[in-house]
């Protein structure tokens, strides 16, 4: 690859100047392309995280800028592995004009609201997935955060793989030690190997996801059909918008990974078996979602028929007590009459006689309502 083709120079200077000189435009504390320095001095707000360039499974020694690690691994046949991390518009575009990036793709991946798919421009392929972490939380309430969700860009070329992730689910240094360390004979196969270990590392967090949700189900379920019916609606309804949420990260997925695992010519054959082990993952998790989604609405509505037959029971009994106490209302409604001959009004115990023949109709009213379970 000539000077010209890859951009190395211009006007005699060579690119890794130019890309420093563009981003200690964006930043003042860029220097030098010393990664590890400028990153303690930016403060840790770096869209850089790592750049490295990768031959025969191995990485290469030293910091590169991503300019430079692109010549390199030109010139030693090898690929960059550049990750970002919340990148903003002109540091994507730096980032587009070096690799050759298409202007949507990059518009995509600064805003990041973009459903899981995979595109392809020109010679580079564009992979979108949505990522999930399981937050914490001490007890399931109608405002609590379970699933936090992300996105992660991966653009794939024939010389390097970019990712770009928003959030703080799915970090990839433990994907990238893991590779460097244990999996130089899959790196070896290129960037789609690396792309590989990246939506593996996704859809793992969906596993861990899917169960730790199971057991806040269990916890929701449990209250539901205990004595004390300790699980309200609005924490059942909380869980489902979480559910929901977590479903439109991992359902759209299946689509993009059936395309990978279809292709032919463009994902080599050994990593196409790869990505059909993270599909058969991925299924099992949409499979999980769609059981979570069904129970969770089964104890929606078994929560609501509750709810109903309580208010039915609180109705029942409001009658009963209006029953028994029509009795006594009727008896005083007609001696509160003032009539001139009423019977008993001349009877010595018509009062105390009348408060009992009262008293034992409350008592077999009371023990009919009993009997018949409104009471």
């Amino acid at each position: 690859m000539t000077e010209r083709e890859t951009g190395a120079w211009t006007r005699g200077r060579p690119l890794g100047k130019l890309w420093a000189d563009r981003m200690r435009a964006i930043n003042p504390f860029v220097n030098n392309g010393d990664h590890a320095d400028h990153a303690a001095r930016r403060g840790s707000h770096t869209a850089v995280v790592d750049c490295g360039v990768y031959v025969s499974g191995t990485r290469l020694p030293g910091e590169f800028t991503p300019d430079q690690a692109l010549i390199e691994a030109s010139r030693r046949d090898g690929f960059v592995w550049l990750g970002l991390h919340q990148p903003s518009e002109q540091e994507m575009a730096a980032i587009a004009r070096t690799y050759g990036l298409h202007e949507l793709a990059v518009e995509d991946a600064v805003k990041a609201e973009q459903r899981p798919k995979l595109e392809q421009f020109g010679a580079v392929h564009f992979l979108v997935l949505r990522t999930a972490r399981y937050v914490p939380h001490q007890e399931l309430t109608e405002s609590s955060q379970v699933v936090e969700t992300g996105q992660m860009m991966v653009f794939i070329g024939d010389r390097f793989v970019i990712t770009v992730r928003h959030g703080d689910a799915s970090e990839m240094a433990p994907v990238r030690a893991d590779l460097e360390a244990q999996r130089a004979a899959l790196l070896e196969q290129g960037p789609w190997a690396v792309a590989y270990a990246v939506t593996d590392r996704v859809v793992d967090n969906y596993l861990e996801v899917a169960d730790q949700v199971e057991a806040d189900l269990d916890i929701i379920e449990e209250g539901v059909f205990s004595r004390e019916r300790t699980a309200p609606i609005q924490q059942i309804y909380q869980l489902k918008r979480e559910l929901v949420e977590f479903r439109r990260a991992v359902v759209p997925l299946q689509r993009p990974l059936s395309a990978i695992t279809a292709s032919h010519g463009v994902v080599p054959k050994e990593i196409r078996r790869y990505f059909r082990d993270v599909q058969d993952h991925l299924t099992r998790t949409v499979e999980q979602v769609s059981s979570y989604d069904d129970l969770l609405n089964s104890i929606l509505q078994a929560r609501l028929a509750q709810v109903t037959v309580d208010q039915n029971n609180d109705m029942r009994k409001i009658a009963a007590w209006a029953g028994i106490a029509t009795v006594w209302t009727a008896f005083a409604g007609i001696y509160g009459m003032n009539f001139e001959y009423m019977p008993e009004l001349g009877w010595k115990y018509g009062y105390p006689g009348l408060v009992a023949i009262l008293s034992v109709i409350t008592v077999l009213l009371y023990r009919a309502f009993r009997r018949n379970g409104w009471l």
